[in-house]
């Protein structure tokens, strides 16, 4: 097999997809963020199912490597956060979302 058709097998796209996305909760975020602009902390929460505290240290784990902008502010006294995709994290869910499909496509015929 040349290596063309090696970084086509399927088996090698998997052992290439991006960890960091992946995971279900991260997942569950960067698919939300990728379809809207911005969505706030409270959204995504309803969204996603997840604690406070699940959320919170997903959104941190994307925010430090770059996938996602929080910004903070008080609305009425009141903390409001609102997250949006960076360009690296919209390349970087494109991209896992493209190898994905490739696999399904080739795993799973139709």
């Amino acid at each position: 097999m040349n290596d063309k058709n090696a970084e086509e097998d399927p088996s090698f796209l998997l052992g290439k997809i991006n960890r960091v996305i992946h995971e279900p909760g991260r997942l569950m975020i960067m698919a939300h963020l990728a379809v809207l602009d911005r969505a706030d902390f409270l959204f995504l929460k309803r969204q996603t199912g997840l604690t406070w505290g699940n959320l919170s240290a997903h959104i941190s784990k994307l925010e430090a490597v770059g996938y996602l902008d929080v910004e903070k502010e008080f609305v009425d006294k009141k903390p409001h956060t609102t997250l949006h995709l960076t360009d690296k994290g919209r390349t970087a869910f494109q991209t896992y979302r493209q190898r994905m499909k490739h696999v399904f496509e080739d795993v799973v015929p139709e």
